[in-house]
């Protein structure tokens, strides 16, 4: 595919400065862009490569006046570069309908223009909805439905009575609506508490790659629209993640807590059991939550603490070994001071 900057412009909704002729046959990152490539410029830490860069052209939000690249000037760059790598890259699959070598249960209700590959397994009572598409090996079970436009890449494992949203995106090895882990102690034995609940995913969530999200005890673990899931994340049994939010790689969350919208869990935060964190928390990586977190907040540490003081906390740390010979120090000054008191005291 070749665009000329100009139709690039109409695209994404920008302001070209310089020759909008130029041909544009891909998109790059800003240090390996070639000849022909447009690639964008977000970072100020990397100013100087919009000067050495061998793209055609560069999507950016203010004029840099001393550059001799065409300009694409746009509000959001990055958002831009995101739908010409959709443009020139993003193959449109043509619909191939329900292969003969799939495994089809009774009572489903298929939609249009699906595409499902070689073993995947279809239990009873299904409906999938238009343009679904299921690569080869995943397994969905009996009364789920699956909404239009999904797609569901290799070795997804999808249990019964799981409701999949509109426009969901589920990566290799994603397990869906596993058992929750519930069990009773009996003496010395732990009995399973059977999980007969369901799974909800909303419209347009993502969920990564070998990521678990277990069913619910009773009733719903659900999954709100538009938030999006790393891969390698556990999801307990009954949680509820609000919408538009993001789980960071090595996420776990257990049983019945309740995530807020627009709510960021970076890489490895923990959460433990029956936890309710408000809307828009930022919480920082490797961060234990044992407790309710407020609405607006930012913390981080294990366990989590307001984040400004967790900064100091941090800058404090590497000074310990030498702080505490300090003390120690001082402390040896300290008694021989009070010896030598007490000795003039008896002096007396």
């Amino acid at each position: 595919m070749v665009k000329s900057l100009g139709e690039i412009c109409e695209i994404v909704g920008g302001k070209v400065l310089g020759r909008s002729d130029i041909k544009i046959s891909g998109v790059s990152g800003i240090e390996d862009a070639k000849e022909g490539d447009i690639t964008f410029f977000v970072n100020p830490k990397y100013i100087s490569q919009v000067y050495k860069t061998s793209a055609s052209a560069i999507l950016i939000a203010k004029e840099i006046p001393d550059c001799a690249k065409p300009m694409v000037i746009i509000s959001n760059p990055y958002l831009a570069f995101a739908r010409l790598v959709n443009l020139f890259y993003v193959e449109k699959r043509k619909p191939t309908g329900v292969d003969k070598n799939a495994v089809v249960g009774e009572n489903i209700k298929f939609g249009k223009d699906l595409s499902i590959y070689p073993f995947v397994v279809l239990e009873d009572g299904l409906e999938i909805g238009d343009r679904v598409v299921i690569f080869p090996g995943s397994f969905i079970g009996k009364n789920t439905k699956i909404g239009e436009d999904t797609i569901i890449y290799p070795n997804v494992s999808i249990r019964e009575n799981t409701i999949i949203g509109k426009r969901v995106i589920i990566h290799s090895g994603a397990s869906i609506g596993s058992d929750g882990f519930g069990f009773v102690q009996e003496g010395d034995r732990h009995i399973k508490i059977p999980q007969v609940g369901s799974t909800v995913i909303e419209d347009d969530v993502e969920i990564g790659s070998n990521m678990c999200i277990d069913r619910a005890t009773l009733g719903s673990t659900v999954i709100k629209k538009g938030t999006k899931i790393d891969n390698l994340v556990q999801i307990g049994h009954n949680v509820v993640i609000g919408e538009n939010t993001i789980l960071v790689s090595q996420v776990g969350i257990s049983g019945s807590c309740k995530i807020g919208d627009n709510v960021l869990l970076a890489g490895q935060v923990g959460i433990a059991d029956h936890v309710r964190i408000g809307d828009n928390v930022v919480v920082g990586a490797k961060s234990g939550i044992g407790k309710d977190i407020k609405a607006n907040s930012i913390v981080s540490g294990a366990p989590a603490y307001p984040h400004h003081k967790w900064r100091r906390t941090q800058v404090c740390l590497p000074k310990l070994p030498e702080m505490f010979k300090r003390m120690r120090s001082l402390e040896k000054k300290i008694s021989k001071l009070e010896q030598k008191l007490l000795k003039k005291e008896k002096e007396k």
